[in-house]
């Protein structure tokens, strides 16, 4: 059964609108998540949530499900029941999609040994004065390459004795995927825009109310 994930990529008017304001949403998570003009790890989440907020905003709060244990990290939202996985990553080059995040060797390496894809992909490319995009990958063809390349060829393990932040999908494995004809794309360039921003308003206001 198709994916109503692929709805996003056919809808032309949807298109227009996450190429018009994914940047801004993305951008003004950055600077919720910024001190002295750093942007914290915890931006990963924000960004998240607002594609799951996409989800709904398309389908409907009640088909969209976000209360997902914590036991399944690969899962971020479901879609009518099917497992979502979102991903993130900011930079020029298609690389660096973590698989899972760990700074222990040992869970890495076991993790990588039973790792199998298990849902659909939902990547966010972030290149900021440049171009980027939002993919679609399907879980049909995460299988059929993760097949075709195998275990070793298709995960990236953390270098020995370096400060490892987690298990990677390949540059070539991710390349592939993207390029798979059933992936969906949406070109996006990244512009940034002034904001004025201040990230205690809003407490602020609420503390002015009775």
């Amino acid at each position: 059964m198709s994916s109503r994930l692929v709805e996003i990529f056919e809808e032309t008017e949807l298109v227009e609108k996450i190429k018009r304001r994914l940047p801004y949403l993305f951008q003004l998570a950055e600077l919720e998540n910024s001190r002295a003009g750093k942007v914290g790890m915890e931006v990963g989440s924000v960004r998240e949530r607002i594609i799951v907020a996409l989800l709904i905003y398309k389908f409907g709060k009640e088909n969209v499900e976000t209360e997902i244990p914590i036991t399944a990290p690969e899962i971020d939202a479901k879609l009518f029941g099917e497992p979502v996985s979102i991903k993130t990553i900011t930079g020029k080059n298609l690389s660096g999609v973590k698989l899972i995040w760990t700074v222990d060797p040992q869970k890495a390496k076991e993790f990588s040994e039973s790792y199998y894809p298990r849902c659909d992909l939902l990547l966010v490319q972030i290149n900021w004065n440049d171009i980027g995009g939002f993919y679609y990958i399907p879980l049909e063809v995460q299988m059929k390459i993760f097949t075709e390349m195998g275990r070793e060829v298709y995960i990236k393990l953390p270098k020995p004795k370096t400060n490892p932040r987690g298990v990677e999908i390949t540059k070539e494995a991710l390349s592939n995927l993207i390029k798979d004809r059933m992936s969906r794309r949406i070109e996006i360039k990244w512009e940034q825009k002034d904001i004025e921003f201040s990230p205690y308003k809003r407490w602020v206001d609420l503390w002015r109310e009775d």
